[in-house]
């Protein structure tokens, strides 16, 4: 099976290319992942992996932690499924490379979840251990052209961390750091640098723990 992935992240389609598998940074835009899952499908792939961090909804879940979700779930009760044999082979393989992956349901967010109590409330109505920006518009356009479909994500913000402002602009429309926007919302509000570097420490133990289970969703 040829195997390609969609991120947020240019950091994160990087991580893949270095291993020498399809990726396209998407920077969690709608209509860039539709557009990157028709391509990478119109390239040969046979299967779609949504790849890269996520924020924790669950207490307890550390920066670094994997999520390989047997499910998808929406903020209106909707329910989907990844591909049970491929996500078992990279279970599989994950275990072999002495990390172990949760499954636990994966939220499917069209905006980010930055507040701790919203974090927690979501958790609680609906169950789901983390969110993302991009699987579920991934699994879509993968379903839409009848191919497999996989996430993989590690956590990055814990459900107890709130994201300061600047995070919420901090990347462009490639997936890659913001720096100007990033600067102008530290000036409006001095006071979230400390979190900003708190977060971008999270962040790099998430990329770290993708670094080490991309071989995973190699086939062959």
């Amino acid at each position: 099976m040829q195997v390609a992935a969609v991120t947020g992240l240019a950091a994160e389609a990087r991580i893949l290319h270095r291993i020498g598998l399809a990726a396209l940074a998407t920077a969690g835009n709608g209509e860039r992942i539709a557009a990157s899952v028709e391509r990478l499908v119109a390239a040969g792939a046979d299967g779609i992996a949504s790849f890269g961090i996520a924020g924790a909804l669950a207490p307890g879940l550390k920066p670094g932690a994997l999520l390989l979700p047997r499910r998808l779930r929406t903020e209106a009760g909707e329910t989907f499924a990844v591909d049970p044999e491929w996500r078992e082979r990279v279970r599989v393989k994950l275990v072999a490379l002495k990390l172990a992956p949760l499954d636990g349901d994966l939220l499917a967010a069209n905006a980010i979840v930055a507040a701790p109590t919203h974090k927690a409330d979501l958790h609680r109505r609906l169950g789901a251990v983390a969110v993302d920006l991009e699987s579920h518009r991934a699994e879509a356009a993968a379903r839409a052209g009848g191919r497999k479909f996989l996430a993989l994500r590690a956590i990055a913000d814990p459900a107890d961390f709130a994201l300061p402002p600047a995070a919420l602009v901090g990347i462009d429309s490639e997936g890659r750091a913001a720096a100007m926007k990033v600067l102008r919302a530290v000036l409006e509000v001095p006071g979230q640098v400390g979190a900003l570097i708190c977060l971008a420490l999270h962040t790099r133990s998430a990329l770290r723990t993708l670094a080490r289970a991309a071989p995973a969703l190699k086939e062959g």
